[in-house]
């Protein structure tokens, strides 16, 4: 719907948002090691498999992974979000990154950001899992702790402007509730109407879930919610 360019945010804790710029570079390289020393099975070897996780098996060992690495399916919770299907997964997601991650790294300061992240994809993993506790399709990608930084950003800054590309072509300056709300709506209306397929709708609502949550207790104190206090134009 929306394709976010840039928001009119600037930091005003931190100096530099280095956790969001270091996720971004982790990402981008287990995905050039993905497309250089890995075939997909042993990519969904790393993914989380929700009847693997519930089941408490070892996920079976592809014969390209390195010597000695052997998946299990609790630890799949952590390394599923670092891989990706393809270049377009992988861009998409940390755009949004890009773009939402510093605010809300600066709301944090750098250690709880990495912790809310991580704990923002472990908790999409898991409702992802809980929701289709029988599935054996692994799930990769970033997007369900992305969600948790959507979430957050949501409740942080819902009047700031953001620049985004609307149907992929089209440049609008809308306010970031619209653009981020809108998407929200997109990923509820996906569930209702949506046959499951590649896209983990319900580890997006987990990762809404936990966003929303954490950022309640989470933010530095002072740090307001719902742009309170802070004049917009």
């Amino acid at each position: 719907m929306f394709i976010p360019l840039r928001d009119e945010n600037a930091l005003k804790s931190i100096p530099f948002q280095y956790v969001t710029v270091s996720l971004i570079a982790l990402n981008v390289l287990v995905f050039l090691f993905e497309v250089n020393g890995l075939d997909q099975g042993a990519v969904a070897a790393f993914g989380l498999t929700p009847s693997h996780l519930f089941g408490a098996q070892l996920v079976t060992t592809p014969a390209t992974l390195p010597t000695g690495v052997i998946p299990v399916a609790g630890v799949t919770l952590l390394t599923y979000m670092f891989f990706h299907a393809n270049i377009f997964h992988l861009f998409f997601n940390m755009l949004f990154l890009w773009v939402f991650g510093d605010n809300v790294e600066d709301s944090m300061g750098h250690v709880r950001f990495l912790i809310f992240y991580l704990v923002c994809g472990v908790f999409a993993g898991l409702f992802h899992a809980w929701m289709l506790p029988d599935s054996q399709l692994p799930l990769i990608g970033a997007s369900g702790a992305v969600a948790g930084v959507i979430a957050a950003y949501l409740m942080l800054h819902p009047h700031v402007s953001v620049w985004v590309l609307a149907f992929k072509i089209i440049p609008l300056r809308i306010t970031a509730g619209l653009a981020l709300g809108l998407w929200i709506v997109l990923q509820v209306v996906m569930i209702a109407v949506a046959d499951v397929g590649p896209t983990a709708w319900w580890a997006h609502i987990g990762g809404l879930i936990a966003g929303a949550v954490l950022i309640l207790f989470m933010r530095r104190p002072g740090v307001p919610l719902f742009d309170k206090g802070i004049g917009v134009v």
